[in-house]
């Protein structure tokens, strides 16, 4: 009896299922450093300053109208109860916070200005993390100013799509927390971290390790944006009193209150670490 032909097996790096499978987990991590690896190095970018934000940080402009609305309805039995008093202290919040956003999109605007001057091959492109947010903040500053800018997103339960901001070819897409973490740090030769939650500050701590323990060899200026957020959510200042860090750690960092002071810092500690970019 005459047996069937085979059809010829999917070599293994173009088989779904397989590259979708536990077993090809590492293959997956690679890709995940490889692929950009790849297009930066195709796109020749070789000098970041990173923004570090929350994603829940809204424009100016949104959360006003927000608090507008929220007023208006704060009529009758309403105007009395605890629920509305505290969805109208969140709203009032939220349009503090909400000048960070507008700081954030300056100060991007200006780092981007400031880039495109320089005579400089690989000039510094602003990176984010591809959200909304701080996120959007910075990629809109760069647009803004005409200019390119990336955006690291990563998958999450609750998506988290990339901002409309982003150059389309820096638009990356990351499973792995540990290796968009590494491409923040690859090429950052600044960092500015505006406030947020558990990411940033999981974000920002790493960094201050890798520094700290000299496993980043480079120079990197790191900015911690708003003195007044930082200094209640962190007192640094106890850690050095306390012994478990020394008080020369404090130097790996500093603060700015302005989009003004964050660029005057970030450029002229550039100019120093990176003669290229005087």
């Amino acid at each position: 009896m005459k047996r069937p032909k085979l059809l010829k097996a999917p070599k293994a790096y173009k088989n779904p299922g397989f590259l979708g499978s536990r077993d090809a987990r590492p293959l997956r991590i690679l890709s995940e450093f490889l692929e950009p690896l790849s297009r930066f190095n195709y796109y020749d970018v070789k000098d970041t300053v990173v923004f570090f934000g929350s994603a829940r940080i809204k424009p100016r402009k949104e959360t006003v109208k927000a608090l507008r609305e929220l007023a208006r309805k704060g009529t009758g039995d309403r105007v009395h109860s605890k629920k509305y008093h505290q969805e109208l202290l969140n709203a009032e919040i939220a349009v503090e916070m909400s000048r960070y956003y507008e700081d954030a999109t300056e100060l991007s605007r200006l780092v981007t200005q400031w880039s495109k001057r320089r005579r400089v091959k690989n000039r510094l492109l602003v990176c984010s993390g591809g959200g909304p947010g701080i996120m959007e903040a910075a990629n809109k500053g760069a647009m803004l100013a005409k200019g390119e800018s990336i955006g690291l997103n990563i998958s999450l339960p609750f998506e988290q799509y990339p901002n409309q901001f982003i150059t389309p070819k820096f638009n990356f897409e990351f499973h792995y927390f540990f290796m968009r973490k590494l491409w923040f740090m690859y090429l950052a030769k600044g960092l500015v971290a505006f406030p947020g939650g558990f990411g940033t500050l999981d974000e920002f701590f790493e960094l201050l390790t890798l520094l700290q323990t000299q496993k980043v060899g480079k120079k990197m200026t790191v900015i911690l944006y708003g003195k007044t957020f930082w200094s209640k959510i962190i007192d640094f200042r106890a850690l050095v009193k306390y012994g478990m860090i020394s008080a020369e750690d404090l130097e790996l960092f500093a603060f700015a209150d302005t989009p003004k002071e964050a660029f005057r810092i970030l450029t002229a500690s550039i100019k120093q670490n990176y003669p290229e970019y005087r």
